[in-house]
């Protein structure tokens, strides 16, 4: 059984939209928990999303958020693992950054590039997040967002995807796949969880990860 790391935000956590206080999609519908139950017993999921996670950005209200400074921490506790998966990117999008998608992609490299401190490149499944709905930024959603916020969102594919080539990763594009919940417009609903499990399921087996 391989381990896989599973690095990411709220998307990745399994948030409910709309949901508060937050709560988690329970092991079996959300998207980390079915790649490993799909795969047979060939992978052990390493959840590792946090709700709020940024590439390298401070939040001055939630300590802790910024993805470069704590994979080091998260590598160092597992070092059996063969394959990573990193999504960040939609909470960069935050107006508090005010982060261009060029800005936000040179954070994601940065995490890309402690990964393969541990992991060969081919064996990093870097993903863009899935775009943030346009009404996401209203006052009964998440008004962190504003309407440039979703501009940005739809910016980072791109950029993703000359990251993964220039480091010699794997690429998907969330956006290409799945769409937000329209309660929140921000997180995957349980219809896009079992979507996009089947995606990575397939990136995985393209990666030859898993048969």
């Amino acid at each position: 059984m391989k381990e896989v790391l599973f690095y990411g935000d709220s998307n990745t956590w399994g948030l409910v939209p709309g949901s508060a206080p937050q709560t988690r999609f329970p092991w079996g519908v959300r998207w980390t928990s079915i790649v490993q139950e799909e795969s047979k017993g060939q992978i052990h999921a390493i959840e590792e999303g946090l709700c709020g996670r940024t590439s390298v950005f401070e939040d001055g209200l939630r300590p802790g958020r910024r993805g470069l400074s704590t994979l080091p921490a998260v590598l160092g506790n597992q070092k059996t693992i063969e394959c990573a998966v990193l999504m960040l990117g939609t909470n960069d999008c935050k107006s508090l950054y005010n982060a261009s998608a060029e800005s936000i992609g040179k954070g994601v490299e940065l995490c890309l590039s402690e990964l393969e401190k541990h992991l060969p490149s081919d064996r990093i499944l870097l993903a863009s997040p899935i775009y943030l709905g346009d009404d996401v930024w209203h006052d009964d959603k998440d008004p962190e967002f504003d309407q440039a916020s979703v501009k940005r969102s739809h910016e980072l594919k791109d950029v993703y995807r000359k990251i993964a080539k220039a480091h010699g990763s794997a690429f998907v594009a969330a956006s290409d796949y799945v769409e937000p919940s329209h309660i929140d417009e921000e997180h995957l609903d349980e219809q896009g969880h079992a979507a996009f499990a089947g995606v990575i399921l397939g990136k995985l087996r393209e990666m030859r990860v898993i048969a």
